[in-house]
């Protein structure tokens, strides 16, 4: 292996890389299918790509492309070089309005087609859910569909001309009539010909048949369209390198009618109604699917919007002006409920509403991962379709199928079109549930060859489906597919196992047996999991919505780099592979994984944002405390992993904090200091209090200077006493930022409060949430400092006093973390129960509004936990009430995240992630405030920009008025 990377490498400098963290990133796509490839490549042009099967050719490896790596089916998996055209493949080369085409390379992004071409009103018409992730090279490849295809038609009804690599060297311009070479033409029609019964009584007998060849489109009244034919064919026959693709108009305005049925066969006998009736969509799910959805932190509420039922079409229409189309979206409604009395409807047109509710349909692939019970659920039989007319009679019987076999699933899909979306709840890591997968997946090709169908409506037929095409399709048809294959790569050198010459539908499953052959109790009591650290590892199933570039915040690294190991998913694979211990073998040892995890923000973005809640940043706190178990640390695991102790005995030291802070001004002792503190040189050193929170509100208790807590109360109340039954009593969180480096906030914070009524206290000892320790995988430590923390505060806790927090890192890990890892302590639950965030408090209030009005715009950067585990509702609401315009920054994690900007190595990275939004917006905020909670964010203002920015404490202590004066 090392020899053959050398060559790899020296042939194509920069395009291949072959070390194992890579390798087993790309191991497995969004399938139950793994396979390691040898080396993956990232190819940067055309003759990058002919170079590489060159190469391929000359060390006898096999060749896979990859788009997205969104594939349900293992259309993307390989043991040979995958190749990845996402990462530098993704120029729009031309759109033509006139003649309504677009000249894309083919890793494009789906969305980054759309919104390039909706500036002229137009769109391509295929959009699956993964639309922000997946590349019209995946879709080619897979003859994607998607929900506008009952309107707008799949992807080889609007795929134009391709061009296309061959193994041996030859490149072909395939379009209508023609390949681009006349040898091959000959040999097609020759094929076509001696086939023309199957390709035409076989082939194109619905819109969502997609399995197998596309050879219907080599008939002459098709017009022997050789680039249709050539849609779907997963990489099989040559590699894309460009692709001339048909845009269709946008309509002005949309409204969409979500209509509720007394259950999911009545829906899908309605939808073919429905999508005669001219709608741009028409989508159905079952309840099971909400219930599902129902079961995942903070969305119990979820579907809370839809009209009653147990199963539910989204039928979208489009018009000239917003009232067309509302108008159309009620009157398919009525239409509708002419032929079934009992549908219930609801109709929306504003965008944000249309948002929310297409993404209940859009994140089924992820959320039906888990059903209600936590049990997890597979692709395998995921995209079957039937004709539209006969969906209802298939839904029935494939229910009735799982009886028989004691397996639960979740419908739902594409019912306009009769193609169903379906993932099971096989045991796959058991070699009995790989007879009961086989043995479904066998029957069930058999019922939906009965009812008229096909075993692949959207995906592909890939790993998952290509062995099942002799349940289908005629042996005279299967030498068709054989011959149309030799055509192009007699050699078999492209995505071998798929298509022709099938792999086992069971071989090489990601989930089989030997998933978890490295035991291990965690730390966290995983309690979504039931405690298993590899079922928690496989709940990423690939669907890549980490890989989304333009939204959302998950995976902030992978939108900087773009390189698939720094997405959760990539991370997931490895941890995953680490587990099973066939390819990386050093277990919690392991480079490989270390490397995959250093550029995890820890963010926790993906704990929310992700369909299935996927929460790397619990994963990788796990595996360092494995991973460094009796073992020396990196220095800032000891320095900023220790922040509260060195800031405790810093500050605690009579002048200490001033000489402290005076020496790491001067640039020689800074540099040594982050020398050997594993510090980024670049950064700026963090400043110690004089004094510290703590020292402040003990002065001003003895000194009873106003408010409550003086020394006049102190004295009436005997000591740090909890009852007051003319005042609210809360307890101040003081978080080590605020305690020690940035008492101001919590002095305003105390100002505040006690405007608002409140009797402050701080706790009376060492309390401190164990933040830094666990972002640096020091569990132990950890649970050390959270019951502790959790003995000083019990009298609090029994006294049933709010916690208040200023720092929302620190607030999540009281109200999440202390849980998890202190399972079985009821105090933590009790602290989690009694956290409540600053904003929480004064959003709340509804006594005299004690501030002044604060006419100004600003800029707000939301911590990344506050995003991912809470709400910066509250927040915006007191804003609002202030007279605050908020512009919220969208792009997530500011970049510093802790310790994570602040350590050697990650300061490219931890800049990007700023760059992206935060930076510039602050930038450009001449005038309004700039407003960050977090005390990392501020930081990386100050040192990006050299603004500062506000705590929200701050803005309200600045704006309250003056005792007496009017409200």
């Amino acid at each position: 292996m090392p020899d053959r990377a050398r060559r790899l490498d020296a042939a194509l400098p920069g395009v291949f890389r072959t070390d194992l963290t890579v390798r087993t990133a790309y191991s497995s796509d969004a399938s139950i299918y793994r396979r390691v490839p040898v080396a993956v490549a990232e190819p940067r042009s055309a003759d990058d790509l002919a170079r590489v099967l060159e190469l391929a050719a000359d060390e006898g490896l096999p060749v896979t492309m990859r788009g997205g790596g969104t594939s349900i089916a293992g259309n993307s998996v390989g043991s040979g070089i995958v190749v990845d055209t996402s990462r530098h493949l993704r120029r729009i080369r031309s759109i033509d309005p006139g003649a309504r085409t677009a000249v894309v390379e083919p890793g494009v992004v789906l969305d980054d087609l759309r919104a390039a071409a909706g500036r002229y009103g137009l769109t391509f018409g295929p959009d699956p859910s993964s639309h922000s992730r997946c590349t019209l090279g995946g879709m080619i490849g897979n003859n994607a569909c998607g929900s506008h295809s009952v309107a707008w038609g799949v992807t080889a009804g609007n795929v134009e001309a391709l061009r296309v690599l061959l193994p041996g060297g030859r490149e072909l311009n395939a379009e209508r009539g023609t390949s681009g070479d006349a040898r091959i033409d000959a040999e097609l029609a020759r094929l076509r010909d001696a086939h023309l019964g199957p390709l035409r009584t076989e082939l194109g007998r619905f819109s969502r048949q997609v399995s197998g060849y596309g050879l219907h489109h080599l008939l002459p009244e098709n017009g022997f369209h050789v680039a249709k034919a050539l849609v779907g064919a997963e990489g099989t026959c040559g590699l894309v390198t460009e692709a001339t693709v048909r845009l269709v108009p946008v309509p002005a305005a949309r409204a969409l009618a979500v209509l509720g049925f007394p259950d999911v066969y009545v829906a899908a006998e309605v939808a073919p109604f429905a999508a005669r009736t001219g709608a741009l969509t028409v989508e159905g799910m079952a309840s099971d699917l909400l219930t599902a959805l129902r079961t995942q932190p903070g969305r119990t509420d979820a579907g809370a919007d839809l009209p009653p039922g147990g199963g539910w079409l989204y039928c979208e229409v489009g018009g000239d002006t917003p009232a067309a189309a509302r108008d159309a979206a009620h009157a398919l409604a009525e239409s509708v409920r002419e032929r079934v009395p009992e549908t219930t409807s609801v109709v929306v047109d504003d965008p944000a509403r249309m948002r929310a509710l297409w993404w209940i349909r859009e994140a089924g692939s992820g959320i039906v991962t888990r059903l209600p019970d936590g049990g997890e659920a597979w692709p395998g039989w995921e995209d079957s379709a039937v004709p539209a007319e006969r969906l209802a009679g298939y839904l029935r019987d494939l229910y009735g199928l799982m009886g028989e076999h004691g397996l639960r699933g979740v419908p739902y899909g594409h019912f306009g079109e009769g193609c169903l979306h379906l993932r099971v709840n096989w045991a796959l890591q058991e070699k009995s549930g790989v007879v009961g997968y086989r043995d479904f997946i066998t029957a069930a090709a058999r019922l939906v060859v009965a009812h008229g169908g096909s075993v692949s409506g959207e995906h592909g037929d890939g790993r998952a489906r290509s062995e099942l095409l002799t349940e289908m399709y005629s042996p005279d048809l299967l030498g068709a597919f054989r011959a149309f294959k030799n055509v192009f790569d007699p050699e078999r050198r492209l995505n071998p196992g798929v298509i022709v010459d099938p792999a086992p539908l069971d071989a090489d499953l990601r989930p089989g047996p030997g998933r978890d052959a490295l035991a291990l109790t965690p730390v966290h009591a995983l309690t979504r999991d039931h405690g298993s650290f590899t079922a928690a590892v496989h709940r990423c199933v690939g669907v890549g919505a980490c890989r989304n570039l333009e939204t959302g915040s998950m995976c902030p690294s992978f939108k900087v780099t773009r390189d698939e190991v720094h997405s959760t998913r990539g991370r997931a694979r490895v941890l995953a592979e680490m587990l099973r211990g066939e390819t990386l073998k050093d277990g919690w040892r392991s480079e490989e994984v270390r490397d995959a995890l250093d550029l995890c923000l820890s963010c926790k973005a993906c704990a929310s944002d992700c369909p299935v809640n996927v929460d790397m940043a619990t994963y990788k706190a796990e595996f360092l405390n494995r991973h460094y178990e009796r073992r020396v640390r990196p220095m800032a695991h000891y320095s900023m992993g220790w922040l509260p102790l060195w800031s405790r005995v810093v500050t605690s030291v009579p002048g200490a904090a001033r000489t402290a802070n005076a020496a790491l001004a001067l640039a020689p002792v800074s540099a040594l200091v982050k020398r050997a503190a594993g510090i980024e040189p670049r950064r700026h050193m963090i400043r110690f209090a004089t004094p510290s929170l703590n020292a402040w509100h003990r002065s001003r208790r003895r000194g009873g200077g106003g408010g409550p807590g003086g020394r006049g109360e102190r004295k009436r109340r005997g000591g740090y006493g909890y009852g007051d039954g003319r005042r609210k009593t809360v307890v101040l969180w003081p978080d080590t930022f605020t305690n020690f480096h940035e008492p101001g906030v919590g002095r305003a914070a105390v100002e505040v409060l006690e405007a608002l009524g409140h009797r402050v206290l701080i706790p009376p000892g060492r309390v401190c949430c164990g933040l830094t320790w666990h972002s640096t995988g020091q569990l132990g430590m950890t649970r050390r400092v959270l019951r502790h923390t959790l003995d000083i505060l019990r009298p609090a806790l029994d006294a049933g006093l709010p916690i208040v927090g200023l720092e929302p890192s620190c607030t999540v890990m009281l109200r999440d973390e202390a849980r998890e890892l202190l399972p079985d302590d009821p105090r933590a639950h009790a602290l989690a129960a009694a956290t409540v965030t600053f904003a929480e408090v004064v959003a709340a209030h509804e006594g005299d509004w004690p501030f002044a009005a604060v006419t100004a715009d600003a800029v707000a950067q939301v911590h990344c936990h506050q995003e991912a585990k809470g709400s910066y509702v509250p927040d915006l609401a007191v804003l609002e009430r202030l007279g605050v315009r908020t512009d919220v920054i969208g792009a997530g994690c500011c970049g510093l995240a802790g310790n994570f900007g602040f350590e050697r190595g990650h300061w490219d990275v931890s800049q990007g992630c700023a760059e992206r939004e935060l930076y510039p917006k602050v930038r450009e905020a001449d005038g309004a405030l700039v407003l960050a909670d977090g005390f990392s964010c501020r930081t990386q203002i100050a040192q990006g920009t050299e603004r500062r920015a506000l705590h929200l404490a701050e803005v309200l202590r600045d704006a309250l008025r003056p005792p007496g004066a009017a409200g």
